[in-house]
């Protein structure tokens, strides 16, 4: 989508949104593609590769169209997708877009409560998962009145309808639903401070609307020969629109892998082994794959971008990462609900480490005060983007109190802090509010302590982010125990083990305080600097 240009004034300047009233992700991402052109590369368990084409992907995509519309999954309804990086998962998300359904990505460690929670928010009507889905879904399925139909990718099992077996029997013809751009498509949940996750609701036009924000940082991508991977998991939006959906929109293979656990050795092996041209590494990966010794000489790779986000990677980190890959790390910006709108691009200008960098061509994005004024070069006020932009989401799902306070006019407020330097870098400052950054994800401290809450032993509780020299964050809790419950370090860790399971494996407390009582203010609410204080005192 990006024009060729000279540096970065001839392109923000040249730039023009390309967005057809008429648009479907679904058969952009696969349908108007060379049927034998490869799409997918397939990772397995066991070390060999399964080559899924443009082709494979448009005739499974339409069968489980069919599928779903067999059993009453009609335009407008939610399919829920509890999957990891697979083919089925992309499968799911093009079958329901050109269905006109509203794709609603759920990660693979969420508990049973974080799952109840969202699928009974969005009335899912569908969810497509493996064997430990199904479990966990068989543990809350008559709470959710909505759910009426379950598909494993696993095989046969109690309550679930065998996808294969499905897929199998169906037809591969299908006319896609006619969508307009600005039609609702997905539904990503991200967390907030207060209260449960939000729905940010996002309409077709959102892959166009990242399109620049991929291909910049990314040195222009596409190029010939590119192949794409992240480590990210496809629930979360920076696997599934900063890496799967652009790539396939550009016709370019995605490599489909990701390990139950991030091994950094692992990872220079599979980039060599399966020539991987670029990546989407979360900081935390990079900060992972630093501390392993000389993989330049003793794997043979060539990456030719690898683009960054969520956290500042600082100069250290940067300077590894050229060394290492003999090119730059350029870092980007954005949030679920307006992504990638600040990224870097060091043909075009002199990265300044610590900066996020400068606005995308096609966002307008600026520092703000509270009455939403832009705020000169040097001060620090709101990170926002001016509507109407085609990466913005349309609302939040049912909430419209809080899409309301998302804006200050027509600027759509990040949450986030910072300043803009005279020549157009971004800063970021902090947090607005209270969410946490750990590892790449952000954390509502609300969902985990509601989560806590409901552990026997505990009667109140409060969750922040303290510094982690690996994850930026870490999430500590602190808690006040139930009359006659004595703190010991066991206690701690079945605490632990109770979030694990309940809510997500990313999200329990790595660091447990037992304190007598809460600091809050008249009001009730909790004073989090103070907890945050305490732990640095």
């Amino acid at each position: 989508m990006l024009p060729s240009a000279k540096n970065y004034p001839d392109l923000k300047g040249t730039f023009r949104w390309s967005v057809p009233d008429a648009y479907n992700i679904g058969v952009d991402v696969c349908d108007r593609h060379p049927a034998g052109a490869p799409a997918l590369v397939h990772l397995k368990s066991d070390g060999s590769t399964d080559i899924y084409s443009f082709g494979t992907l448009k005739a499974l995509s339409n069968r489980f169209a069919n599928v779903l519309a067999a059993h009453g999954i009609a335009r407008g309804d939610r399919l829920g997708i509890l999957l990891p990086q697979a083919p089925e998962t992309a499968v799911a998300h093009i079958a329901a877009y050109k269905s006109g359904l509203i794709a609603t990505p759920l990660f693979t460690l969420f508990g049973e409560d974080a799952l109840h929670y969202r699928l009974d928010a969005c009335a899912a009507s569908a969810v497509v998962t493996g064997r430990e889905g199904v479990e966990k879904l068989s543990a809350i399925r008559d709470r959710l009145p909505a759910l009426k139909v379950v598909f494993c990718i696993d095989g046969p099992e109690t309550g679930a309808v065998d996808f294969h077996d499905a897929l199998s029997r169906a037809s591969d013809l299908f006319t896609p639903v006619e969508t307009r751009a600005d039609d609702p498509a997905l539904i990503i949940f991200t967390s907030g401070t207060t209260g449960p996750p939000k729905g940010a609701l996002h309409a077709h036009r959102v892959l166009l609307g990242h399109l620049p924000g991929v291909e910049y940082p990314h040195d222009f991508f596409p190029k010939p020969g590119d192949l794409f991977w992240t480590p990210a998991d496809w629930a979360w939006i920076g696997g599934l629109i900063d890496v799967l959906l652009p790539s396939l929109h550009h016709g370019v293979p995605v490599l489909t892998h990701r390990a139950a656990k991030f091994d950094p050795e692992e990872t220079f092996r599979l980039i060599a082994d399966h020539n991987v041209r670029n990546m989407f590494m979360p900081p935390t990966a990079l900060k992972l794959m630093r501390q392993v010794d000389n993989p330049k000489g003793r794997w043979d790779y060539t990456v030719r971008s690898i683009g960054s986000g969520g956290e500042s990677l600082g100069e250290e980190l940067l300077s590894w990462g050229r060394e290492t890959f003999d090119i730059p790390i350029n870092e980007f910006y954005g949030q679920t609900e307006c992504n990638l709108v600040v990224g870097n691009n060091t043909r075009f200008d002199t990265v300044k480490p610590g900066s996020m960098g400068k606005a995308i061509a096609g966002h307008d994005v600026a520092i703000i005060d509270d009455d939403g004024n832009r705020l000169p070069p040097g001060e620090t006020g709101h990170i926002a983007i001016r509507r109407p932009d085609p990466v913005m989401f349309l609302k939040y799902w049912n909430n419209p109190t809080a899409t309301e306070e998302k804006f200050i006019g027509d600027w759509l407020v990040t949450g986030d802090t910072g300043s803009q330097d005279e020549d157009g870098f971004f800063w970021y400052g902090g947090r607005a509010d209270d969410v946490i950054t750990s590892a790449g994800y952000r954390i509502g401290p609300g969902e985990i302590e509601d989560c806590l809450i409901k552990h026997n032993a505990v009667a109140m509780s409060a969750v922040v982010g303290v510094p982690d020299p690996l994850r930026t964050e870490a999430v500590k809790a602190f808690i006040v125990l139930r009359d006659g419950v004595e703190p010991t370090e066991a206690l701690a860790s079945e605490i632990q083990s109770f979030v694990k399971k309940q809510l997500a494996a990313h999200e329990y407390p790595r660091l447990i305080e037992f304190i007598d009582a809460l600091p809050m203010t008249t009001t009730g609410k909790i004073m989090r600097r103070e907890l945050r204080a305490r732990h640095k005192g």
